[in-house]
């Protein structure tokens, strides 16, 4: 027969488990945006960010709805579409405006700053203050990203800079906005995500035909990359992103993102590049950041000493706490 003991283990190793699969299932967004930028330049045509956006996102946001069938009720109208621009709409050809005019390394860099800006919009947009514990590991996420992928041979462009940090900041914003309105009654991830592609698609079309056009030749090698960005990038990464934003603290959530560069990295390697000591020591330093996220910060030991009463007369209790007082000894005799 179990002891009081361990029936009382049981539910926080469940909940504990099942935590560890919402963030295994939460950070497989992230580690599949990584591919972002090797899909960008080996695959689709150069030149065209708001046609690679629009692709990505329309065709997954249509496939959404088709498999819900749900759609915006009352306020979640305009709170869909605020959501579809900064999540999407903005983001995704700012991301790959970035990945055209960068190195993958300096645009997965400049995402790396996303824990910290979601941080600082938890202050005003969620009424958080973030833990010491997790903004340090923020910051030290960052650095170590910046080690495994700045370099002296890192090339910076001033339009690609500028894209990647307004890609990084409108996406911040989606996520805090997200942690906050959460999702209407009764309507699940893939709905929202559904939601907010097809809103960030239909903002794209427009501008995609007027500013770009479409790409003049789309071979056999492009059309693979955009399914994939579409599906695996767009509607089941942000289906399951959206869900582990729903359950984890935004502490926790955010430095998920972290996986994306280190991801990008690995593929990097695996394609012949070599690290050096110093990048070496910046993956494990962000690989360490994006783990510590994930635990609760350190509390004080349960054996301090409570703070000794001041010397004088014992306060004095409110009346109707007086007698419940009184009563309660009176109880005890």
């Amino acid at each position: 027969m179990d002891s009081p003991n361990e029936r009382s283990q049981g539910p926080v190793r469940g909940a504990s488990a099942q935590r560890a699969a919402t963030v295994v299932l939460t950070a497989l967004a992230p580690a599949s945006w990584g591919t972002t930028y090797v899909v960008t330049t080996e695959l689709l045509p150069a030149g065209h960010p708001l046609f690679a956006g629009l692709m990505r996102a329309l065709p997954a946001g249509l496939v959404g709805l088709a498999l819900t069938r749900v759609l915006p009720r009352g306020d979640w109208w305009w709170k869909a579409a605020v959501l579809g621009v900064l999540n999407i709409g903005a983001f995704f050809p700012l991301l790959f405006l970035a990945a055209e005019r960068l190195p993958g390394g300096v645009a997965a860099t400049l995402g790396a700053a996303q824990p910290l800006l979601v941080a600082g919009l938890a202050v005003p947009v969620l009424r958080d203050r973030p833990t010491t514990w997790r903004l340090t590991w923020g910051v030290l996420g960052a650095v170590g990203v910046g080690l495994v992928v700045l370099g002296p041979q890192a090339r910076l462009d001033a339009v690609g800079v500028l894209a990647g940090l307004a890609g990084t900041a409108a996406m911040a914003c989606g996520v805090a906005l997200t942690k906050r309105w959460g999702r209407p009654a009764g309507v699940g991830p893939l709905a929202l995500a559904g939601w907010q592609l097809t809103v960030g698609g239909l903002m794209l079309l427009p501008l995609t035909l007027v500013i770009e056009g479409t790409p003049e030749e789309i071979g056999a090698g492009a059309v693979g990359g955009y399914l994939w960005l579409g599906s695996m990038g767009g509607l089941i990464a942000y289906t399951l992103w959206f869900r582990g934003i729903g359950r984890l603290p935004v502490g926790a959530s955010a430095p998920l993102v972290l996986l994306s560069p280190l991801v990008a990295t690995v593929i990097g390697i695996a394609r012949g590049e070599s690290l050096t000591v110093p990048q070496t020591l910046g993956f494990v330093l962000a690989l360490a950041a994006m783990l510590a996220s994930q635990l609760d910060p350190p509390h004080r030991p349960h054996h301090e000493n409570p703070p000794a009463r001041l010397p004088g007369p014992a306060p004095r209790l409110a009346p109707e706490k007086a007698r419940l007082h009184r009563m309660r000894r009176g109880a005890a005799r």
